[in-house]
């Protein structure tokens, strides 16, 4: 996995952006709260939409107190027009309520604990592993699924199942970059449609490219 990362900070360098994805922004920030709660808006809403949207939020409501305290309709307004703005307005107000009773304004560190938050699945609960705390961990979106099964490294059928088979072919040490790599990869050349793909330097090992 080593050699793969690299390459794809070369391709990724080539490009000449050093624009990082919307959670490796986040991270510069060092809150892991505002890293649980841009990765819930984050669901079926583009990087830049999500962005917006949790400065927007954050700049209002600055930890899970206030944020538990907001009322309802003013949280839709701040972040419309992520994708289900209504349901996530009222789970991330849920949320910020769990924090801010149960632990004490802290966002968990355990998998488990994450995991019983509204609204959070394996990926958000490993994205703030990764980018709130700096612990290992692999979060799959449609860019680590995708790619991870174009290159032959998976052959997965879901993003449970990848991470699943990712974490056995990685060392630990290199979990943590797995996704800004990949999603960056996936954004500026690896594509879900039309991938630049005669900019790529995996055409030998990519099944997509060799159909």
């Amino acid at each position: 996995m080593k050699k793969i990362l690299l390459e794809m900070k070369k391709m990724i360098d080539a490009k000449q952006t050093n624009k990082l994805t919307m959670l490796g922004e986040v991270e510069k920030e060092g809150s892991p709260f505002k890293i649980l709660i841009s990765t819930i808006l984050s669901s079926r809403t583009k990087d830049d939409t999500t962005y917006k949207a949790s400065n927007r939020l954050f700049n209002e409501y600055k930890n899970p107190k206030e944020l538990a305290q907001a009322k309802v309709p003013d949280i839709k307004k701040l972040i419309k027009p992520v994708a289900f703005y209504k349901i996530k307005a009222k789970k991330i107000k849920q949320v910020a309520e769990i924090i801010y009773k149960e632990y004490d304004s802290k966002v968990p560190k355990e998998m488990e604990q994450l995991l019983e938050l509204p609204l959070v699945g394996r990926k958000t609960a490993n994205c703030v592993l990764v980018y709130g705390f700096r612990e290992p961990a692999i979060p799959v979106d449609v860019h680590v699924h995708r790619i991870s099964n174009r290159l032959g490294l998976v052959e997965t059928g879901i993003p449970e199942e990848t991470e699943i088979e990712l974490e056995k072919i990685t060392s630990k040490k290199y979990w943590i970059h797995v996704n800004e790599y990949f999603v960056r990869f996936g954004q500026l050349i690896c594509k879900p449609i039309n991938p630049s793909c005669q900019e790529c330097k995996f055409q030998d090992t990519c099944k997509y490219f060799t159909k």
